[in-house]
């Protein structure tokens, strides 16, 4: 199917307007497919006018337009031509659809802990055609009424309330207007808690065998649905638009969450069956109310086209964290923003990828795909906080209410959102637009002295700054902790600021730019702040500005401007001394993950990882019991010598880590697959693990196993399953990926490298863009961090013209081991 441009997009919003959609959905006719049927209303401004259609059927074997058969022979590539429009149409389809096992259009999925079968929809951008058949494009909103027959033992939600009309016969109550994408159905054999809250219906769902589960989720997940609720009535002016609010825990779900009004759905691994973090259930918190941001942000005011995603996304992500810190007891969200999420838009905002928060113009739904990212999210939040900064959360707040109001129920741009904006300050809010979501990069502040002039605050980049500036001196008694001397606000318009005003000391022991967090920007140091901060960065006083200086150190290392052993040597030297959890799981993360295996010499890996393990084990011996399951985690995956996997092996048989937590099925797991990884545990044993835990959690994890084994035959297997077989959903695939491809294991692992690049690009044509962003995401050969991968990439990129999805995980990945390679020949 083509991709919808925007101006057939255009075209088509210019010529109809969509009434109503009646969908009946059979899903009693078995297992590859389930019958749709669809009666839509649509009025058309020219008669005897032309348009289409889009439906992607197994097979189509009926379509009437206003009781004229339409030949279904005239289905091409999903878009079937309505021609002889008159001012008001009824257009008739009969279809049978195809189920996906890609979490694309309607899932199903079958429970390997009890057989039990779930169906789900998954629509988002332009998966709605594979559902019905609909005009699938945002601004062509449309009243939907949903019937569904389903097996007798299932129950059905969707976006209204659902009622049992006889024996496997459900109806869905009308929705209000809303775009194609949002339509939601999840049946099955469903877990279903229920209560009430400000006179509407709530409810938790989730699969049967995860029942007892949910119920020992559901007192947090509903107290913090109440409480974001409840603060979102405080904020908007407007009530909550919908009937219901349902939230449903879905198995395989690609994204964490999708917004649909009434029928949340959420990745299924949020009903924690495992031991988690403070940091994960704080983020399961702020995804609850990101979603519940949409209801207003997205789906009661919607973008019009997808160049404005940043009006759904942005928004959304920086509602969660600022109501979940405003609303309930997970107070120190920013914090976890700044260490753990604020990354993931650096990081895509430096990649050849980049785009503005809010692009110009995005030609197609392919491409607006690829614009669900980093920078839509995490930068995007970020500018809102930095406008919010700027603009006082009062005139914030009166523009968006004003927002709402003008286009509830229908579509807005950019433009609209500034409109409103404008109307409740006098401040340029357009031109900050234009420097804030229409450029891309991310700037540079430093702190200047010892020269003729003042000191001063230089900035790289073109964006207005308002931040918070923090002078610091070492206490008198305790050359190691840092005493705050003073917080100045300083709005930073110019490439050249001063720093402190007449009269003030000039020269504090740490200079801190961006103290609070509150801008997008990086900030560097001046030669005594960076002492400072080597000598005493866990003497900060407050979390969030050691996340600052954390971050700070890690774009160092990044732009090949600190060594890698310096910031191992930060790690070992301050983060022992951490009490804030998002931190201690942030920086372990990044040095395990990234600079132990990406950017230092593969030669000192051994003792590199035998280091972070004495960080780890710290924190078992005497930390805070908060942060035990993230050291405890990252001391598994450091496991490298004889004596390592000895330990290992001890604790599987004793069923918990010296020290530390005991084994869950999620731990058993993961020590287990490194044991595998290293050689010591047997096919027989993953097998006997499967047999222990028979979840879906537990297949994944099994499949990450049998892919790690380092035996010829086992990789082989696991090669072929990927590429060769396509009867793997995107969640084995993505854990076979993830087990297939080891540092441990780079003599038996080489030859497969060649190979991957036209595997990947044949797969991800056959399959689709969430398999193609898993091929390339996940199954990319991340260990081949040599110059070889970086030519085979680029050859790929150049002859093969891999799908769009694939292209974008590529450039992106070839650009970060670029960006390796580069900084291992800096610091050998």
């Amino acid at each position: 199917m083509p991709a919808l441009t925007r101006a057939e997009a255009e075209t088509r919003a210019r010529l109809i307007d969509v009434d109503h959609y009646a969908i009946h959905l059979d899903l009693t006719r078995g297992d590859a497919t389930f019958r749709s049927t669809s009666v839509i209303r649509f009025t058309a401004r020219e008669a005897g006018a032309a348009t289409f259609i889009d439906l992607r059927p197994a097979a189509l074997h009926r379509a009437e337009l206003n009781g004229r058969p339409l030949d279904p022979g005239t289905l091409d590539d999903g878009r079937l031509p309505l021609t002889g429009l008159r001012t008001h149409n009824e257009l008739r389809i009969d279809a049978d659809m195809h189920y996906s096992r890609t979490g694309e259009g309607m899932h199903r999925f079958t429970d390997p802990a009890d057989g039990e079968v779930y169906t789900y929809t998954q629509l988002g951008l332009d998966h709605s055609p594979a559902l019905s058949a609909t005009f699938d494009q945002p601004d062509l909103k449309a009243v939907f009424d949903v019937t569904v027959t389903a097996p007798p033992a299932w129950t059905v939600h969707g976006n209204g309330v659902s009622q049992r009309t006889g024996e496997g016969h459900w109806q869905i109550a009308a929705t209000p207007p809303i775009s194609s994408y949002l339509l939601a159905v999840a049946a099955g054999p469903w877990h279903s808690i229920r209560t009430e809250h400000a006179g509407l219906p709530f409810g938790l769902h989730s699969r049967r065998s995860l029942g007892a589960h949910l119920e020992s989720n559901a007192a947090e997940l509903l107290d913090t649905t109440r409480r974001c609720f409840d603060r979102y009535h405080e904020i908007f002016d407007e009530p909550y638009p919908f009937d219901s609010y349902d939230q449903a825990f879905v198995p395989e779900l690609n994204w964490g969450a999708m917004e649909s009004p009434g029928l949340v759905t959420f990745r299924d691994e949020y009903v924690y069956r495992s031991a988690v973090t403070h940091p994960e259930r704080q983020q399961r918190a702020v995804v609850i109310a990101h979603e519940m941001a949409h209801m207003w942000f997205g789906n009661l005011v919607t973008l019009r086209w997808w160049d404005d995603i940043w009006l759904n996304e942005s928004f959304a992500e920086y509602l969660g964290y600022q109501v979940l810190a405003e609303a309930t007891g997970f107070t120190t969200t920013w914090t976890d923003f700044a260490i753990a999420r604020k990354t993931y838009g650096y990081d895509a905002d430096q990649r050849p990828s980049t785009h503005p928060v809010a692009p110009e113009a995005v030609p197609d739904t392919a491409s607006a795909m690829l614009n669900f990212d980093g920078i839509s999210y995490a930068k995007g939040a970020s500018a809102l906080r930095q406008l919010v900064a700027w603009l006082g959360t009062k005139d914030f707040r009166a523009g968006v209410n004003a927002h709402i109001a003008r286009h509830r129920f229908g579509n807005a741009t950019l433009d609209d959102f500034i409109d409103s904006l404008g109307g409740a300050t006098d401040r340029d809010v357009r031109k900050w637009a234009a420097q804030w979501l229409r450029t891309t990069g991310v700037d540079t502040l430093q702190p200047h002295f010892d020269t003729a002039a003042a000191p001063f605050i230089a900035r790289t980049g073109s964006r207005p700054h308002h931040i918070d500036v923090g002078l610091y001196d070492r206490a008198v008694t305790d050359p190691c902790r840092l005493v705050l001397r003073e917080r100045l606000a300083a709005d930073l318009a110019a490439p050249r600021v001063p720093l402190l005003p007449e009269g003030r000391p000039v020269r504090p022991d740490l200079v801190l730019l961006n103290d609070g967090d509150l801008s997008y920007t990086k900030i560097r140091f001046d030669d005594q702040s960076w002492t400072t901060v080597t000598e005493c960065l866990s003497g900060l006083p407050h979390p969030i500005s050691r996340a600052v200086v954390w971050n700070a150190a890690r774009d160092l290392v990044r732009d090949g401007e600190l060594p890698p052993g310096d910031y191992l040597d930060l790690v070992l030297r301050h983060l022992p001394a951490e009490t804030d959890p998002a931190i201690v799981q942030g920086v372990l993360t990044f040095t395990r993950g990234q600079l132990v295996d990406r950017y230092r010499d593969p030669a000192r890996r051994t003792a590199d990882l035998t280091l972070l393990s004495g960080v780890c084990r710290t924190f078992l011996h005497g930390g805070s019991p908060a942060l035990h399951l993230s050291a405890a985690r990252t001391l598994i995956d450091c496991a490298v010598t004889a004596a390592d996997t000895a330990r290992l092996r001890d604790w599987l048989t004793a069923g918990r880590i010296t020290d530390g937590p005991a084994l869950d099925p999620e731990l058993r797991w993961q020590l287990l697959l490194r044991l595998t990884v290293l050689g010591a545990a047997t096919p027989a044993e993953i097998a006997a693990e499967l047999t222990r835990d028979p979840s879906a959690s537990g297949e994944e994890g099994a499949a990450r196993c049998r892919a790690a084994l380092p035996d010829p035959h086992a990789k082989h297997a696991a090669w072929t399953l990927m590429f060769g077989d396509d009867s793997l959903s995107a969640y084995l695939f993505t854990a076979t990926a993830q087990g297939f491809w080891q540092p441990e294991q780079h003599e038996l692992l080489h030859g497969y490298v060649p190979y991957y690049f036209a595997a990947a690009t044949a797969v991800a044509a056959r399959r689709g863009p969430a398999l193609a962003t898993a091929a390339g995401r996940h199954a990319f050969p991340t260990p081949a961090t040599d110059t070889s991968t970086l030519r085979l990439g680029g050859e790929c990129l150049r002859d093969a013209n891999p799908v769009p999805a694939l292209r974008r995980q590529l450039a992106d990945q070839l650009h970060d081991l670029q960006r390796a390679l580069k900084i291992r020949a800096t610091y050998p």
